[in-house]
């Protein structure tokens, strides 16, 4: 199976930028994490802006880990090895038959604790979902808030052309208080998330409020 083109990407960020971000993660680590991630994934696709446009989910991991390279670069406390392995593997556990067990096994108990945290608990009903979430989430170290923040900033770009406006402004509010939890991990990450709801807004149609 072909590698993404966005992994090229991934790679040149990384390169290019590993000093600044005070991390010990290898190249190959990298790398291997990556093949691992892009396989859990094959095949995942979500809904566009437009119809009929399928957007490979993959994407959507690549673009978390641009987010979490650049808010490295603004923190000099965050253990970068962390962030980028609970970024790259954030939804495996949600969203792919990637088990706890395995997690723990290849990645340990501290990865696995924050991938863990991002998972949402689907037992549960849905509007308590993702309070839970941010309740675990936030006795995590403050890397996994970071991923989290990332992984809403990446979502507030164009919603799926679907969505009406009862639903966009349901996930302004998830963002918002994502933003009130955890924005004291990472003032970067946070002041981008804050634009990003603001941008989001400009998305609600008039002829659906």
């Amino acid at each position: 199976m072909p590698i993404p083109f966005s992994v090229v990407r991934l790679i040149h960020i990384f390169t290019n930028n590993c000093y600044y971000m005070k991390t010990t993660i290898s190249i190959d680590d990298l790398q291997s994490i990556w093949e691992k991630v892009t396989l859990l994934h094959h095949g995942q696709t979500y809904g566009g802006h437009e119809k009929d446009l399928k957007i490979e989910y993959i994407n959507h991991i690549g673009s978390v880990v641009f987010e979490v390279f650049y808010a490295l670069q603004q923190t000099d406390t965050f253990d970068g090895e962390l962030t980028i392995t609970c970024a790259l593997l954030h939804d495996t556990v949600e969203d792919t038959e990637f088990t706890e067990e395995a997690l723990t096994e290849i990645y340990g108990k501290r990865v696995a604790a924050g991938v863990l945290a991002l998972t949402k608990n689907n037992t549960l009903p849905k509007e308590q979902q993702m309070q839970d979430s941010l309740q675990r989430i936030r006795q995590q170290p403050k890397e996994v808030w970071a991923v989290k923040m990332a992984d809403r900033i990446c979502n507030l770009y164009k919603p799926p052309y679907y969505w009406d406006n009862e639903r966009k402004m349901r996930y302004i509010a998830e963002a918002q208080e994502i933003h009130a939890q955890l924005q004291e991990a990472n003032p970067y990450l946070a002041n981008r998330l804050l634009d990003k709801i603001e941008q989001y807004k400009t998305y609600l149609s008039d002829s659906n409020m």
